[in-house]
């Protein structure tokens, strides 16, 4: 199970094609007081006299009406933000070339790893504009596959998408699941691999989770939240565990688990290889987990009592899989970087170390052909290791470069698995993995119709306030001259356990074409270097992934890379909280920020969900004394004050579920309020979109358009050539 599954950064392997002529630029020092703009007229918004009390702290909170959604007051709040942002950010002149080459590169084929059950392989593909990709299916990998699946069929904007999609063991089945809007929640449908018809059932108020097959593929597992008195899914309650037989009534699916005994621990279900048990993984934040599971008969029902194999929650514990009533187990107890136990059923022999902890973050562990494949983390780059069942080592799996493998999915007695490999200049490539032999294949590799020969990444280490030593990855032309005056981008999130790889982007490859330097900052809160490196970025210790940050910025000024006027900062969600954070900390600093559907209110951000509260294993809570006064301390939204803040654009979406878009509608508020100098603070809200995930390409080239349109006016770069203004 997977432990990344909170407030995830949406992944960026966004490839490209096109044969076209490259946007260009370049950058000239501007005087801060040359041609300065009049200050904008903002939408004026009303402030109330709302004062909440924490530990005898008295906190003021005028716009906490923006917190209703619902209002008319809130939504034309909204529609003049809007009505401001969007004439301003079109009436950039580089805004619609920049749309363009995003456009052209972004149209080139790609897939992601397939997934073979039964006999049939599955996979997802896109023919380049695609606004959703479709899922195909073949029973040979080389034979033409035939479309299962097509979501671009669903809706007319393309924002209805195809979230997970999880085969049968047989093959002959699918079960999948639908967003509609952008939205966490997902309605889960069953469809006949065979005749491509769906089946009458389906599953609904369900969010973040699978559903877990039985081994005779006629049944499934499943996680959801109980329903409220209008029928609806509750989602600040804690999911329930059902078991659905297909062409049964699901409002009679028995529950089968709940927890009632701790009242924010969540529970997610997998069934093991061999269709014996079903493993309960229960969530309490990410170094809080247990392990529980029950037996299951012949045709998938409860033949067995309820064991609590772990129930300590004291580490983090992810279930691998389960051979010969043996279950295979990450974990970090006494381990930061990982390590793999082997735990027989209840009453059978003692738990052993099959893998100790080595000198690199085991971040992502599974096992297929009875080999456990290892995703570690060297210097935050991929080093994948295959070992048998006893932890000797068989063989080290052979990368393109120091990039980012993932994938390796399969079952416990499959021989073969699928991986996808980035980096920075490389779009994401698929390669078939043969596990005994370790022998690898090109599946399929993108044809990107741009020349990334004369760019150059190199990974540098600086030292934070603290004097801890930090990774960044630099990615810039290779005739760049260091001369202080070169535009940067520095991107960081610094949470959740979640490191930052090196992967390929559509956006990033056009900032790089345009002359600018782009950075990523590998902060602590991630998984770099095992669990010690995201545990000093929690809690108490949370300003450390903001010195971090800012100590990256200050590398780069000190290295000659750039200047405080030409540095802009962007990160989204946890990473939006870092933008906020560092911005109002050091607004010196920094010549243009970022802040993307963003976690900006931290006194008020575990409210509107049960699953925002569990993102106190990294942020604590206010009702916590001393979690409140770090909180305080570093708050975007309670740490603005009456100065000169860099151009902001903070980005959120109407329907975005998991970080409530109200902490961007605050903080655009409070950021507009106080701002003064004429730097522009925008709020740009997207409708029909929430927090990533599932957004169709035309809507995601949009927003980069507006993006990069506004640092090129904010950090006045100027044109390669005559095809781009400025834009000033």
């Amino acid at each position: 199970m997977r432990r990344k599954i909170l407030l995830l950064l949406p992944a960026l392997l966004l490839l490209g094609s096109c044969g076209v002529e490259p946007l260009t630029a370049s950058t000239s020092a501007v005087p801060a007081d040359a041609s300065k703009p009049p200050a904008l007229k903002y939408p004026v918004t009303k402030r109330i006299d709302h004062i909440d009390t924490y530990h005898g702290t008295r906190v003021a909170d005028p716009y906490r009406w923006l917190e209703d959604a619902a209002s008319g007051d809130t939504k034309s709040w909204i529609q003049a933000q809007n009505a401001l942002a969007q004439p301003y950010l079109e009436s950039i002149p580089a805004r619609e070339r920049i749309k363009q080459r995003m456009t052209q590169l972004w149209n080139y084929e790609r897939y992601d790893t397939p997934l073979k059950r039964g006999n049939r392989y599955f996979y997802l593909r896109n023919d380049g504009l695609q606004n959703q990709s479709v899922l195909y299916i073949t029973e040979r990998l080389g034979a033409e596959p035939r479309v299962l699946l097509d979501p671009n069929q669903l809706s007319k904007d393309a924002t209805v998408a195809l979230s997970e999609f999880v085969p049968s063991p047989d093959g002959r089945l699918i079960a999948y699941s639908l967003s509609d809007g952008g939205t966490d929640w997902r309605t889960w449908h069953f469809r006949d691999v065979e005749t491509g018809k769906d089946l009458p059932d389906v599953l609904r108020f369900i969010k973040f989770v699978p559903v877990a097959w039985t081994a005779d593929s006629k049944s499934v597992y499943y996680a959801r939240f109980p329903l409220k008195a209008d029928g609806q899914g509750d989602d600040s309650k804690q999911r329930e565990v059902f078991w659905h037989k297909l062409g049964t009534d699901v409002a009679r699916d028995p529950l089968i688990f709940k927890v009632t005994d701790h009242p924010t621990r969540n529970p997610y279900v997998q069934i093991s290889d061999d269709g014996r048990y079903a493993i309960f993984w229960l969530y309490d934040g990410s170094q809080s987990t247990g392990i529980y599971y029950r037996k299951l008969g012949r045709d998938g029902a409860p033949a067995g009592e309820l064991v609590r194999l772990i129930d300590s929650f004291d580490a983090n514990y992810e279930f691998i899989a389960e051979i010969d009533d043996v279950f295979y187990i990450r974990s970090n107890l006494g381990a930061p970087n990982g390590q793999v136990i082997a735990m027989p059923v209840a009453g059978k022999k003692e738990t052993r170390v099959v893998l100790p902890a080595g000198p690199f973050s085991a971040d992502e562990v599974s096992i297929v052909g009875r080999r456990i494949i290892v995703r570690y983390l060297q210097d935050a780059h991929s080093l994948v290791r295959v070992f048998d069942l006893d932890g000797k080592v068989q063989y080290d799996v052979r990368l393109p470069g120091l990039g980012t493998a993932q994938g390796f999915e399969g079952g416990v007695d499959d021989n073969e698995t699928f991986f996808a490999y980035a980096d920075f200049l490389t779009p994401m490539s698929i390669s078939r993995l043969d596990v005994a032999t370790g022998e690898t294949e090109l599946f399929r590799a993108p044809k990107l119709a741009a020349d990334t020969s004369g760019f150059v990444v190199k990974q540098v280490f600086y030292k934070s306030k603290d004097g801890t030593k930090v990774p960044m990855f630099i990615a810039h032309k290779k005739d760049l001259v260091l001369n202080g005056q070169n535009v940067v981008q520095l991107y960081g999130y610094g949470g959740f356990n979640i490191a930052q790889q090196p992967s390929f982007s559509v956006p990033v490859l056009v900032w790089l074409e345009m002359g600018g330097v782009y950075a990523v900052a590998n902060l602590r809160g991630g998984s770099e270097y095992g669990e010690s490196w995201h545990e000093a970025g929690t809690k108490l210790q949370k300003q450390n992934v903001f010195d971090d940050f800012i100590a990256a910025a200050e590398y780069l000024v000190t290295e000659q890379y750039t200047s405080p006027a030409k540095i802009a900062i962007r990160g989204r969600s946890n990473g939006g909280l870092l933008v906020g954070a560092v911005m109002t900390q050091r607004p010196d600093l920094f010549g243009a920020a970022l802040p993307g559907v963003g976690v900006l209110d931290m006194l008020r951000y575990h409210t509107p969900s049960a699953n925002a509260r569990q993102w106190s294993s990294d942020y604590g809570l206010s009702e916590n004394e001393a979690e409140f006064r770090a909180q305080l301390a570093y708050s975007p939204l309670h740490n603005v004050h009456k100065v000169c803040y860099p151009p902001t654009l903070v980005t959120t979406a109407d329907r975005d579920d998991r970080v409530v878009p109200w902490h961007s509608y605050k903080f655009a508020a409070t950021l507009q309020e106080a701002q003064s100098c004429a730097n522009p603070v925008m709020l740009r809200v997207e409708t029909r979109a929430g927090h990533g995930a599932g957004k169709p390409v035309w809507m995601q080239i949009e927003d980069y358009a507006d993006q990069w349109a506004f640092l090129v006016k904010s950090l006045h770069m100027e044109a390669g050539g005559p095809a781009v203004a400025a834009g000033r």
